[in-house]
């Protein structure tokens, strides 16, 4: 993921135990504001100018900020994991029977004993998990990089995904990204990326795809066994960059290894390479690499890019599929929304397999696999394309797209017994690198409304609770309601590499709810409020997403839309 390596030595604090503060459990807190009803909804002109058909579905199959997936299968079930950075819980993992239809069944990391992430910025934490089923064991394996709580790599384990993962086993390597591979004979094996050896490295970017034994019985490493098996990329002489996120597969006894080679951004690309061995040496396919956008015209309509970060899966069909991430940035071609989930067919009739259509112009939409129905948004399956999600917080049961970021929703969240979710505040503001309470939902769409009805009476200018728009901790959006001497008032605060000013405020009155609006229409977002419930007014002018795009902010998020609040507000009203 190109740069993350350079978080890794800002980010591996020791976990201490930080007081949360307790959720109420349905039982309501005194001045504690409440959350009635949120309506997301997207309408993006692609999916308006490409209807589907019967037989059809869209790309990408995860929208919003859901990268670096990987699949597996046992039978007739596949699971599909992806990164989570510092959001909590960690590691979103989704079922599926068909490749097209998914639901998210939970979280892989749902507990502060997995999951250490209280005291790093938002895009340190989980990288690139990798989930494989060993039919030897009747086991599943996630395996990942926590650059937090003193962790490092890690490896938890199930019998059954749908029940909960055993707390982490600390792995004794260092590196990133990486990934299991069960043999035929039993035997298993850790592929991933790491540093050359001391004194080796040729030029910034440079890396080593690493593989070691493992021992299944022990769930470790075997020391000494470890050996390099890809230097710098296909070919050393053109001083590729990072390369990384390696997965190795087996097909007609010889073994793929499969990595992307580029960094995540505008270079990215998925390699493969094949040997008759498991620690190689492996030789690389003449044709790499087999997926990338990165040579197609930038001024190409419905742009997909970055694509890369793959893996691979035999279908219901007995085709095979490769799961990847990419982007669709906004028309100043900005990444709000985020590293995405696609899924392509892949041709795997020759030595090599190859992205169907993967180094051409990206389409919004593909054939269902036969036989196969698209249900996508229906009976709980995930929704995609245009969609309108309503949350009305009526039941105890959170949906799973609702996260924290740090700490558990739990230490802040009550769902009321007549209905509405109360916010417990900390004294954290969205500004600091600690557990906030804010629930969060991701950007999905570039054209889309997030409203929300609060309820609030703050008692002092320290109270602040409303909507917040989050990049990261230095790059982000708050837009609530809070007190200055008498009067109360609505606040619009742009903070951006860590600076915030206050860009608009107007004096209202909380005897009675208030609905919160903001907007995103490409790179322009609105922040809107209604007292009556039916006419809303623009707090301030339109302002730019640019702080909430990777482009500005950097990181590998996406954003971001809360219902937040404080006890720690330092916006002062003008």
């Amino acid at each position: 993921m190109g740069k993350r390596i350079v978080l890794c030595s800002l980010c591996m604090a020791m976990f201490s135990t930080a007081g949360f503060a307790q959720g109420s459990k349905g039982k309501k807190v005194k001045n504690a504001p409440v959350f009635s009803q949120v309506v997301y909804q997207g309408n993006d002109k692609v999916y308006n100018e490409n209807p589907l058909k019967a037989g059809e579905f869209y790309n990408p199959i995860l929208q919003g900020c859901y990268p670096d997936p990987a699949i597996t299968r046992k039978g007739d079930d596949y699971f599909l994991v992806c990164s989570s950075f510092a959001m909590f819980p960690g590691v979103p993992i989704f079922h599926s029977k068909d490749l097209v239809n998914w639901k998210q069944i939970g979280h892989v990391l749902d507990r502060t004993s997995q999951l250490k992430v209280h005291d790093t910025g938002i895009s340190a934490g989980v990288y690139a998990p990798a989930i494989k089923y060993n039919p030897h064991n009747d086991t599943f394996y996630m395996i990942t990089t926590q650059f937090a709580g003193g962790f490092g790599n890690i490896i938890v384990k199930t019998k059954d995904p749908f029940k909960g993962w055993s707390d982490p086993v600390k792995l004794k390597f260092d590196g990133i990204d990486p990934s299991i591979f069960f043999d035929d004979n039993g035997k298993a094996y850790v592929v991933h990326n790491d540093a050359p050896n001391k004194g080796e490295e040729l030029y910034n970017g440079h890396r080593v795809i690493k593989i070691w034994e493992y021992d299944v019985e022990n769930d470790q490493v075997i020391a000494g066994t470890d050996q390099i098996i890809v230097n710098g990329g296909v070919d050393l002489s053109k001083k590729p960059i990072w390369i990384e996120a390696p997965h190795i597969y087996k097909k007609n006894g010889r073994y793929y290894l499969m990595c992307a080679e580029g960094g995540t951004g505008g270079w990215h690309s998925e390699v493969i390479f094949v040997s008759d061995n498991p620690k190689g040496p492996y030789t690389p396919a003449p044709s790499n690499p087999i997926l990338s956008q990165r040579y197609l015209n930038p001024d190409r309509n419905n742009i997909v890019d970055w694509a890369g970060h793959a893996d691979l899966v035999e279908g219901p069909d007995g085709k095979y599929y490769g799961v990847f991430l990419a982007i669709r940035p906004n028309e100043k071609g900005r990444v709000n929304i985020g590293r995405e989930t696609f899924i392509l067919p892949v041709d795997w009739s020759g030595e090599f397999p190859v992205f169907e259509n993967g180094l051409i112009p990206m389409e919004p939409k593909l054939k269902t696999p036969k036989g196969v129905e698209n249900k996508t948004g229906s009976d709980g399956y995930f929704p995609n394309g245009n969609f309108t999600f309503t949350e009305n917080f009526t039941s105890p049961q959170l949906d799973y797209r609702w996260i924290g970021l740090r700490g558990p929703r739990e230490e802040f969240i009550s769902v009321l017994k007549n209905g509405g979710l109360q916010i417990t505040p900390f004294p954290v503001n969205i500004k600091e690198v600690k557990p906030t309470s804010t629930l969060f939902h991701r950007q999905q769409h570039s054209n889309f409304s997030f409203t929300t009805t609060l309820k609030y009476t703050p008692k002092s200018e320290k109270d602040l609770a409303g909507i917040t728009c989050v990049q990261s901790e230095r790059f982000n959006y708050v837009f609530g309601v809070t007190k200055k001497d008498k009067d109360f008032y609505l606040v619009l605060e742009r903070t951006e590499r860590g600076r915030s000013k206050v860009l608009a405020s107007a004096k209202i009155d909380v005897k009675n709810p208030i609905q919160l609006q903001v907007k995103g229409a490409g790179d322009n977002y609105d922040f809107s409020y209604s007292t009556d419930g039916t006419n809303f007014v623009q707090l301030g002018n339109t302002v730019s997403g640019d702080i909430l795009s990777t482009n500005v902010a950097g990181g590998f998020t996406g954003c971001l839309i809360g219902l937040y609040a404080t006890s720690a507000n330092d916006i002062l009203v003008e």
